[in-house]
């Protein structure tokens, strides 16, 4: 029976820096993709076997987790593929990194990933950004060609049970986002923003809330940079702030009290060397007491700010699992949403799970039923000649006769099939049922998938 299997780590599992080593952005993501359709003609033997059994796949990378999603009708061969691909994706040893991961299988893994898109398996309880992330992925995994009819089924329905969890329960009301969390925290080292000076590397939707948190919180001065100055612009006029060039990095973060960075970069964009000699030329000797002289809050993942930098006298450094107690202000007033959500959650489970029982054995119903129906009009026709009957109440008594005797003698067939996938059988008595009644190829061909999904009867 085809199965969906779930191999990978989050935030709750894995530190900061694996999955900082395994994020997959923009190109880093297509190109893992592209590893991905191509590993089923490896050079390795053992590799072509473990590959081979797999089906559709789609790659899930946010900063708090990456997440390998794929169809087999082989699942334990299928995690060890799985698993076998992301050792290989970073060249990482499996055994250092097989205690971070997770395995899920069939409704497991589709709860799981409902689970995620509404929220509950966030940082954040109940953050919106997760949905937008779901969606992406099944559609690169399209673009890339490793997606396919079950796994799109999922995706789709994962996002809308998110869609429903939002509207339908409070799991979305009060969140607080990382960038507000960065804000407070602010507050909390520095004490007042009033009079501050904040720089926010960056001018995507995580840079943008950071810096209308930081308005939010009295911060004195917003300077916003960016590798493109334009946007560094829009930015700085929506929180009546500046922009500055790229080239001015090093200015800004000699002025700045607090720094926000959160941009794409595949790597360190604020150095040591940056830090240091910012340092040096502030205005008032740093003194580690009672504030630091600058701090550094980093919510890039892969990471923007230079480790080593927090070593700097007066320098405080924080990054995404520092944040982690200040995320969430209002958690409890979302918890008591969870269990309407995990009701949400159940039912669009089922209901996928009832999906792929019934991908399994509803062709050849189908198909059993459309033969049934030829032969009992073909003799129905035969009939109806052979009577001459011209009274229509006949003809119509004779063709409901027809149509209950179908509908009777296909009645328990369709059950036992629906038993028997349930059961794990599907196919295997789709099977049957197409030899038994000669239904053809096509149908066979539908009951074990519409993307050269191989039969395992």
């Amino acid at each position: 029976m085809l199965s969906i299997s779930l191999v990978g780590f989050n935030h709750r599992t894995a530190p900061i820096d694996l999955r900082e080593r395994f994020s997959l952005m923009g190109c880093g993501l297509r190109m893992a993709l592209a590893d991905l359709r191509s590993d089923a003609s490896p050079s390795s033997a053992q590799q072509a076997g473990l590959a081979g059994c797999l089906g559709e796949a789609v790659l899930l990378s946010t900063c708090n987790r990456l997440e390998f999603y794929a169809t087999s009708a082989e699942p334990q061969n299928a995690r060890l593929a799985m698993e076998g691909f992301l050792s290989r994706l970073q060249g990482v040893d499996p055994d250092s990194l097989r205690p971070y991961l997770i395995y899920q299988e069939g409704q497991e893994a589709i709860r799981h990933l409902m689970r995620v898109a509404s929220g509950l398996e966030s940082m954040i309880l109940g953050e919106p950004q997760i949905l937008g992330q779901v969606a992406h992925a099944y559609t690169e995994a399209q673009v890339a060609g490793t997606g396919g009819p079950v796994l799109s089924q999922l995706f789709s329905q994962a996002v809308h049970c998110g869609k429903r969890a939002r509207t339908e329960t409070a799991i979305g009301s009060y969140t607080t986002s990382l960038s507000h969390a960065a804000a407070r925290r602010a507050c909390k080292v520095l004490g007042s923003l009033a009079g501050r000076h904040a720089l926010v590397v960056g001018a995507g939707e995580m840079a943008a809330l950071a810096a209308l948190a930081l308005r939010q919180h009295g911060i004195g001065q917003v300077t916003c940079i960016s590798r493109t100055f334009a946007r560094a612009e829009q930015l700085a006029c929506r929180v009546e702030g500046r922009a500055l060039g790229w080239h001015q990095l090093e200015d800004a973060l000699a002025k700045a009290d607090v720094v926000i960075s959160a941009t794409a970069a595949p790597h360190t964009i604020i150095t040591y060397d940056h830090i240091a000699r910012a340092l040096g030329r502030k205005a008032v000797p740093f003194d580690p007491a009672p504030s630091p002289s600058l701090l550094l809050i980093d919510l890039a993942l892969p990471r923007d700010i230079d480790l080593v930098g927090e070593q700097l006298p007066g320098v405080v450094r924080l990054d995404l699992d520092h944040l982690r107690d200040d995320v969430d202000v209002n958690r409890a007033r979302r918890e008591a949403a969870v269990p309407d959500v995990e009701h949400i959650v159940a039912e669009e489970a089922a209901a996928l799970g009832e999906w792929i029982i019934g991908r399994q054995v509803v062709p050849a119903l189908v198909e059993l039923r459309r033969k049934a129906e030829s032969v009992a009009s073909l003799e129905l026709q035969r009939t109806l000649r052979r009577l001459q009957c011209d009274d229509p109440r006949v003809e119509d008594e004779v063709r409901q006769l027809a149509h209950r005797l179908v509908n009777k003698l296909l009645h328990e067939p369709t059950i036992r099939l629906k038993t028997e996938a349930a059961a794990g059988n599907g196919a295997t008595y789709a099977s049957l049922v197409e030899e038994l009644f000669a239904l053809g190829s096509d149908s066979g061909r539908l009951a074990c998938g519409e993307r050269g999904e191989r039969c395992h009867g």
